[in-house]
């Protein structure tokens, strides 16, 4: 039987877009498919890959943070369910941030070096939106508001991010609420602070985890954020192989050490205690 291989158009859809919302004008597609602008000359076929790469992975950030403030909020109105959904969310979205890396991985030695030098200092070190990120989950650091003080808005993210709560904060405050003695020096602490370990934590932690029926939804919880952080920890690591098998030991554009930098990242946490209850957990 002979086929045209042609799908009609059905006599429903739309087709006279004149003066109406489209899907390029919703997505303000003009502005976003114009915003790749390498600067090699000549323009090296890679860098379009480089520059897609990382600016997708900064709409994903921008994502997290949006999801990671709507968690804090609902913990801080008690509404837990709803927040377990955010966290939910932002999972998924960390495996595509993490598997991302095996495209940027296609990127060779050779390819990168022939445009890496016309990036200048130009760095992921600078990604507002990735700081903004840690500085959520508990790894702030002050210091980093000095990176953006030529950038107001930038600034301005950040430091509003410094300033509130993490969210394990929010889900101690929480837990708290819920009548589980977590120490007064954490409710009260100042929350500009990097997130340390508490060892007076951990019973109430082990309480959790020694009784889920009684607690399900705490523990159910407590196992989300450690999803959420080893999340974290793959992305990480896989940045540390792409740059690894991309650049070597160089240092990096923006002056860091490079490998070396990105492999103390992984000893960063962000929920100790989740992690120290292990240990004894049937000992």
């Amino acid at each position: 039987m002979h086929t045209d291989n042609e799908r009609a158009i059905e006599a429903g859809i739309v087709t006279d877009l004149s003066g109406r919302m489209t899907y390029g004008s919703y997505l303000a597609l003009d502005q976003l498919l114009t915003a790749q602008h390498p600067v090699s000359d000549p323009e090296h076929h890679d860098e379009m890959l480089f520059i897609i790469q990382h600016q997708t992975t900064e709409l994903w950030l921008k994502q997290l943070l949006h999801e990671l403030s709507s968690a804090r909020s609902l913990l801080a109105a008690d509404d837990l369910r709803d927040a377990l959904k955010r966290i939910a969310r932002i999972k998924r979205i960390q495996d595509v941030m993490t598997q991302q890396w095996s495209v940027l991985a296609t990127l060779t030695p050779t390819e990168y070096a022939q445009f890496r030098g016309a990036l200048g200092n130009s760095s992921g070190f600078q990604s507002v939106q990735y700081r903004a990120v840690e500085f959520a989950l508990g790894n702030k650091n002050e210091r980093m508001l000095s990176v953006f003080r030529d950038h107001p808005a930038n600034l301005a993210l950040l430091t509003a991010e410094w300033e509130k709560p993490t969210l394990y904060d929010e889900f101690l405050r929480y837990a708290s609420r819920r009548g589980l003695p977590v120490p007064t020096a954490i409710l009260d602490r100042d929350v500009r602070q990097p997130y340390r370990e508490n060892p007076e934590l951990v019973p109430a932690i082990r309480a959790i985890y020694q009784d889920p029926r009684t607690h399900w939804d705490l523990y159910e919880a407590c196992e989300d954020l450690v999803d959420l952080e080893d999340n974290f920890q793959f992305w990480r690591f896989r940045h540390l192989k792409t740059v690894s098998r991309t650049i070597g030991m160089k240092v990096g554009t923006g002056g860091s050490s490079g490998v070396g930098f990105l492999q103390r990242a992984l000893d960063l946490t962000f929920f100790p205690e989740l992690y120290t209850v292990r240990t004894e957990i049937g000992g």
